[in-house]
């Protein structure tokens, strides 16, 4: 982008939109001050709340309840009052009578801030998030990376910015929490910026629209809802392929007057005129914008293979005291596919893990067949080294491709030039999306382990992994809430989560896949 500038007021709910890799949250960045422009400033006059793709916490041994609350500031007065709480049923009366000191100076304290409505109301928005209550007193290391995005998104909301930066703030929600959001954020009355793939809520939220224009260079602002914005895009770029067009036509007319002119030296001067009109009215038009590229994808030839390359049984996972699933069966066969569901926090995701090799479980085994190949995708992209570059990320996985095999298979991905060299920690989520998917085509798999592979993606690299996923010809084990990435998938089984039932699918538990 380049002199670029637009404003934020309460009461706008503006949607960023813009192809993957365009710059969207790179800018959100920028506004939230955690990256600096190359030029310009951010002047901010509210309390900021934001929402990157890929929250980080300092201390994953804060329970989830208390990283909501630290959004007022009341997470340590609760503290106070349940350690107070404890000590006043001591036998000692010195240390009961102190107690109860503590415990009227932290009940004043929690008043002055709201008192129990707030932390009321804390817990009123981490439910309609879908996080249990049992959730809520679970330390933040215990938590999978949905559930964790989940508890920051609550943070926020309940933090009472002025202004909210968020940038996908649908992933990992089911459809019921989607709904309770739209609806939240319909009502906000501060300032909104909102990164969203999700068209249902762009269209149900944003009153206004931010387009990055990569090929441009740009930004161009609408004024309106999403249905209007789609329209009026469309409008501009007839009006500049039109413009365009004429502008053309009255440059190429000059210049071939100017051209015959030119050899005559009585009118060699009329022809500069000509020439230099020609160049004023091609620059005074806006460029016309360049069709947006997609990444081309396609699943790998799968490696031979034996009749089931991956099998487990009597696999069961606890966090501490608290059960994951238990019991839980599974054999792959050769170019099987396999959908598992389960509620948040049913253990999807941990399922996944373990399947891949990266974590071990509590009981049971994974059993891998003849010339099993697993190619992971994590809905966290944890399989990438962010301290490593695009390039080098992609010779670790597959480290029998030449430097230009490589960047081939990342140019067909988006990944050209000096973006090879990018280190992956810079990578926006789409970005990070792309590479991993980069490295799954490298991978020879004969078994797909894919956990929300359509997070992050643009309605058109989403729909080449939907037809990667239609094509391939090994077996897949999927994890999504994405209802067309299980029509593409097609499956033949179903697994539920956390009691670990298998069935062969239907038509009915279609229904259950947005829920889940």
């Amino acid at each position: 982008m380049e002199d670029v500038s637009f404003k934020v007021g309460a009461g706008d709910r503006v949607g960023l939109v813009g192809r993957n890799g365009a710059g969207k949250t790179t800018l959100t960045k920028i506004l939230a001050g955690d990256g600096q422009p190359a030029s310009g400033k951010v002047v901010n006059n509210g309390t900021l709340g934001y929402l990157p793709q890929d929250p980080r916490t300092g201390d994953l041994e804060v329970l989830a309840r208390d990283r909501i609350l630290a959004a007022r500031g009341l997470d340590t007065v609760v503290r106070r009052l349940r350690d107070a709480e404890e000590k006043m049923a001591s036998d000692d009366p010195a240390v009961a009578e102190k107690a109860m000191r503590r415990w009227s100076s932290a009940d004043a304290e929690l008043h002055a801030n709201g008192g129990y409505a707030a932390e009321s109301e804390a817990a009123r928005i981490a439910a309609s998030l879908g996080i249990e209550d049992r959730l809520l007193a679970q330390p933040l290391r215990t938590l999978s990376g949905g559930q964790r995005r989940r508890v920051e998104l609550a943070r926020i909301l309940f933090s009472d910015a002025e202004v909210l930066l968020l940038d996908e703030p649908t992933n990992h929600l089911d459809a019921d929490s989607i709904v309770w959001l739209r609806e939240w954020l319909r009502s906000f009355s501060g300032g909104l910026v909102v990164i969203s793939h999700d068209v249902g809520l762009l269209d149900a939220v944003v009153n206004k629209v931010l387009h990055l224009d990569a090929n441009r260079a740009t930004i161009d602002t609408y004024n309106m809802g999403w249905t209007r914005y789609l329209t009026q895009r469309e409008t501009d770029e007839k009006r500049r392929r039109r413009e365009r067009m004429n502008a053309e036509n009255k440059a190429k007319t000059l210049t071939d007057q100017a051209n015959k002119m030119r050899a005559k030296a009585t009118k060699a001067q009329a022809a500069q005129s000509m020439l230099k009109r020609a160049e004023k009215l091609m620059a005074g038009i806006e460029e016309e914008r360049q069709s947006d590229r997609v990444a081309r994808i396609a699943f790998p030839a799968p490696a031979p293979c034996g009749k089931t390359p991956l099998a487990a049984s009597d696999l069961s996972k606890a966090y501490g005291s608290l059960e994951i699933f238990t019991g839980v069966d599974l054999a792959v066969d050769k170019g099987s596919r396999v959908v598992i569901l389960g509620l948040n926090g049913a253990g999807k995701t941990t399922l996944l893990r373990i399947l891949a090799g990266v974590d071990r479980p509590d009981t049971g085994q994974v059993d891998p067949g003849h010339g099993l190949k697993v190619g992971y995708y994590a809905q966290e992209h944890e399989t990438l080294d962010v301290s490593r570059t695009v390039l080098e990320n992609m010779h670790t996985s597959a480290p029998q491709l030449t430097d230009t095999e490589a960047r081939s298979v990342l140019g067909s991905f988006l990944f050209s030039g000096d973006d090879a060299h990018k280190p992956a920690g810079v990578l926006s989520g789409g970005e990070k999306t792309r590479l991993a998917l980069a490295i799954l085509v490298v991978s020879a798999a004969n078994v797909l382990l894919l956990d929300e592979p359509t997070n992050n993606l643009d309605p058109a690299s989403r729909e080449e992994v939907l037809a990667a996923i239609r094509s391939y010809a090994g077996a897949i084990v999927l994890v999504t809430h994405d209802e067309g990435a299980v029509h593409a998938l097609e499956p033949d089984r179903v697994l539920i989560l956390p009691d670990g039932t298998e069935d062969l699918w239907t038509a009915d538990y279609a229904e259950l896949v947005s829920l889940a």
